[in-house]
Formats: structure tokens, C-alpha cells, sequence
């Protein structure tokens, strides 16, 4: 597939329809993280205009100026958002968005800027491993941040919004693939505070038929816009599978821990539904849409992913093959918690939503490579990084230093 698709959006079809979403501001936290990031750009592109608060906890200032200016004209329609004692300040260029979703008065001041027409909310820590060691982080950073955004969003009515949900609310399912209403269970503190979090916005959509929710379960992103201008660059040390693949490509790792051969799957190693972070991003603006023409829609919950499930070992055979490097492996134990086999159902999203991925894992491999052979240390300079990860290193245990299925 043409690395030029994700241009082939519905909004460059009708230039009235671009007109139209460049009036309704959405409001993205989080955005400059690795899938935030992906889908500020797609918004840019449909012609909607975009705010972003992201506190740069796991993102970093470079990505967004890269999308603003991977946007070209439609980059004027991005706006960073940075508060400073009483006064609020928003900057287009150069400076970025500091806003910290745990306080209320970071969340009013941005309300105060525009009226926004939805929420997209990425915002929250997302390490499976460090959940497990510091719950009490996850807990407060988590469902603080979505309590302070729904009750500001609440009194300046504003109430149509997005979640960025995960298929960990599913652990291991008794059979693939999962469909949304498949039984509920997670096996850590992230993906509680993933559940809860959904539990939260079904309540409130309960109390107040007012408000209009969808709730996007998604599966193992991966890839990167076909660029390679933006990526996935973990702050710490990579908690997924391909970051870690991509790390050992460029030399920065020695070799690839595999978790578990004696799985019964083909090839024994865990079985995963992998998504093109592109595919993800255009889910995201399918799912506004959804919002903005289904009155009725409550609170809706739709799975994004392939709908095909892909071994570790295949995965990194087909970075092997899109790179042309080799990937040395060692094998360990099965880790606590990880399961077998999951992947999605896709049947909801592609008939309430008129979505599909587009892109397979050959595409995923290709356009991850070409962000890590053109960024090998991400958005930051190899001596910043350095110094970050030997701090990263000190703090945390060894125990939680792995990447996660």
C-alpha cells in the first residue's frame, strides 16, 4: 500500500464538509504522545482545529511541532496550550502545551480559550509493568485526571467525547476473537484504571443522557506515519514489544527477550492483535463523527484492531524482513499475567463506524523502520537520552524493565 494513503481522508472530498470541521475545536489530551500525536495529525488533515494539554510526563515538545508542520496549511489550525500563574498564554510555535490534567485549574483554563465541540482523552500512564509496582500512581493519575476533565467539561457543556480504552479490560478471554461484550477482566492496575475509567463515563452517561461517549478498546499499536518524521520514543525503557524490536535494529539493545515459547500457538510465543497507529488515528475521527450525526448514541464501546492475530516470533520475522537486520533473540519464562491469545472482533466498528485497518503487518514493519532508521534515538539527542535512561535505570526495579506482550 502507497505510504501517500493516510492522505485519502473523506474531508479532502468536500471542501464544505472541511469548512464545517474547521469550526469545531476538538481538545486532545495527551497529544503528543505516540498515538495522540498520529491522530492530532489526522484531525488536522479532516480540517478540524486542535488543541492540545499534554503535562509531557511520557511525550516529548519535538513531536508536536513535527505535526504541525507534517500538517503543512492545516497545521494553522493546531494550538499548544501552556498556563502560567493566573494568565493563560497559548502559543502556536515554538513553546508546547503544559497542562496537568490532576489540576482542575490547568483543565478551566483551557475551557476558557475556545468552545469545544468533543474531548479526545489520551492522557494517563500506561506502563503495565510500573502499574504493578506503584499502583498508587496509576490510581491517582488515572482517574483523578478523567473525574477533573468530565466535571470541567460538564460545566462549560461540553459533553461529547472520546476514550482511549484498551483491550486489557478483556485479560484473557475464554475464546477470540473478542467481541465488545465480552465479559470484563483485568489481571493489573493499569488496565483497572482502564475499566474504571469506562465505568466512570457509563455512570455518568447514566445520570445525564446529555452526554455522548464512545469508547475505543484498542489493541497493540504499532508503525508510525509513513514519513518517519513521528514515531513511537518511550521516555524510559520500552514496556511494548516493538520499540524494543526497533532499540535492538539500531544498536541501542544487545538482543530481544522473548517472555514464553510453550505457549500452544503455532510457533509457541504469544499471539497479539497488532494495528497500524494510522489505522488507529483515522478510527479516532471516525468514531467524532459517529458522535457528531447519532444523537442517541450513549455511551458506545467498539474494538479497533485487525481482527487477526500475529505470533511474537512473526512479528519480528517481518521486521527482519522490512529492515533487512537481524534481531537476535534469548527466550525467558512466561511473565504472570500475560495471556495466550487475544485479538478483536471487528464486525461493530466497521458497520456503526465505517471502519477497517487498512494496513497489514508487512506496512507496520516498513514504516516502524523507517522512523527508527531516521530517529534512532527518537525525538532527543543520543547524550539527553542517555542521561535520562541512567536515571530511569537507578530508580526502578530490574523486575519491571521488560517490554510487554
Amino acid at each position: 500500500m502507497g505510504s501517500n494513503h493516510w492522505l485519502e481522508v473523506e474531508s479532502m472530498e468536500s471542501n464544505g464538509k472541511a469548512q464545517e470541521r474547521k469550526q469545531r475545536w476538538i481538545l486532545v489530551t495527551g497529544g503528543a504522545g505516540y498515538i495522540g500525536a498520529h491522530t492530532v495529525l489526522q484531525l488536522l488533515v479532516e480540517g478540524y482545529s486542535v488543541l492540545i494539554i499534554d503535562n509531557l510526563d511520557n511525550s516529548c515538545e519535538e513531536a508536536v511541532h513535527r505535526v504541525r508542520k507534517l500538517a503543512g496549511e492545516c497545521g494553522e489550525n493546531l494550538k499548544f496550550f501552556e498556563p502560567r500563574g493566573e494568565d493563560v498564554l497559548v502559543v502556536i510555535c515554538p513553546s508546547l502545551c503544559l497542562g496537568d490534567l490532576c489540576k482542575v485549574d490547568d483543565i478551566q483554563k483551557v475551557f476558557k480559550l475556545y468552545r469545544f465541540e468533543a474531548v479526545i482523552h489520551f492522557a494517563g500512564l500506561k506502563a503495565v509493568g510500573e502499574s504493578v509496582s506503584k499502583p498508587l500512581r496509576y490510581y491517582s493519575n488515572n482517574l483523578v485526571s478523567t473525574i477533573n476533565l468530565m466535571e470541567v467539561m460538564s460545566k462549560n457543556n461540553c459533553k461529547n467525547l472520546v476514550f482511549s480504552s484498551s483491550a486489557t479490560v478483556y485479560g484473557q478471554p475464554e475464546s477470540v476473537p473478542c467481541t465488545e461484550d465480552y465479559p470484563l477482566h483485568v489481571t493489573n492496575p493499569y488496565g483497572r484504571t482502564k475499566l474504571i475509567n469506562e465505568d466512570i463515563m457509563r455512570d455518568v452517561h447514566h445520570a445525564d443522557p446529555e452526554w455522548k461517549i464512545v469508547l475505543l478498546r484498542y489493541f497493540n499499536p504499532v508503525g508510525s506515519h509513513p514519513s518517519g518524521e513521528i514515531g513511537e520514543d518511550p521516555m524510559d525503557y520500552p514496556n511494548n514489544l516493538m520499540p524494543f524490536v526497533q532499540q535492538v535494529a539500531v544498536g541501542r539493545k544487545e538482543v530481544l527477550t522473548v517472555f514464553g515459547q510453550d505457549y500452544p500457538t503455532r510457533d509457541g510465543t504469544g499471539i497479539r492483535d497488532y494495528i497500524h497507529v494510522m489505522d488507529l488515528a483515522s478510527g479516532h475521527t471516525k468514531a467524532l463523527d459517529k458522535l457528531f450525526t447519532t444523537p442517541d448514541i450513549g455511551c458506545a464501546v467498539y474494538n479497533l484492531g485487525t481482527g487477526k492475530g500475529t505470533t511474537v516470533l512473526e512479528m519480528v520475522a517481518a521486521f527482519v524482513k522490512a529492515s533487512g537486520k537481524e534481531i537476535p533473540l534469548k527466550y525467558a519464562g512466561r511473565r504472570p499475567g500475560d495471556c495466550r491469545e487475544v485479538y478483536a472482533a471487528t464486525e461493530k466498528a466497521e458497520k456503526e463506524l465505517g471502519w477497517r485497518a487498512k494496513f497489514g503487518i508487512a506496512d507496520m514493519c516498513r514504516d516502524q523502520w523507517n522512523w527508527a532508521k531516521k530517529n534512532p534515538y527518537g525525538y532527543r539527542g543520543h547524550q539527553e537520552l542517555e542521561v535520562h535512561a541512567q536515571k530511569f535505570i537507578k530508580s526502578e526495579p530490574l523486575s519491571n524493565r521488560h517490554w510487554a506482550l
